[in-house]
């Protein structure tokens, strides 16, 4: 008899079904927190990428090109100017940078908040680079002259006819820009696509 219980396996029994059920359901929730764990790690270093990034180029940019003429990368069409930027883009609102500097660190806790439900791929990518950028600029505002939190940001990236601009804040248009495509295409952090 056992053997042919071996052979054939054994009968729908409730107890093994309910077993079964249950070892399935652990699979599948120790899945998904490893899977969102994954996309927070993703975050993270797109964040951690786009900060150094922005720090490096600041570093060098202060050491190298402040109170020197601009150097031309393409003729008059683009050029690195350093300079000082109190106010938000386009130099807007220069006696405003306390609250620039409170904004971007609402930022930055907002999207800590959102990576506890975070399974998007796509969206780990967005908010790691509206991190970082966030990090970058925050920074600036912390730490450099004239004072702690009322900083000026290092600006430096010249095209003609635009606003002078960092590393930070182009990995910040970058994130808002894909959340947009996200958001029309119905793709939510956590995973689900809907369609209005």
């Amino acid at each position: 008899m056992a053997e042919a219980e071996r052979i054939i396996g054994t009968p729908d029994i409730p107890d093994a079904e309910g077993t079964e059920g249950d070892e399935a359901e652990s699979r599948v929730e120790e899945t998904a927190p490893s899977r969102g764990k994954r996309k927070v790690m993703v975050l993270f270093a797109v964040a951690v990428f786009a900060y150094l990034l922005d720090l490096i180029s600041k570093m060098i940019v202060v050491a190298k090109l402040e109170h020197h003429p601009p150097v031309e990368i393409f003729g008059d069409w683009l050029k690195l100017d350093a300079i000082r930027n109190a106010g938000a883009a386009f130099g807007i609102g220069e006696a405003f940078t306390i609250i620039f500097t409170f904004i971007a660190a609402t930022v930055i806790v907002v999207i800590a908040r959102l990576a506890r439900k975070l399974y998007s791929l796509p969206w780990a990518i967005a908010l790691g680079l509206l991190l970082g950028g966030a990090l970058g600029n925050l920074t600036d505002r912390i730490f450099r002259a004239p004072g702690t939190f009322q900083g000026a940001v290092v600006d430096f990236i010249a095209p003609a006819h635009f606003a002078v601009f960092n590393l930070a804040d182009s990995a910040i248009v970058c994130g808002g820009i894909l959340i947009v495509i996200l958001s029309f295409k119905g793709l939510d952090p956590d995973g689900t696509v809907h369609k209005d």
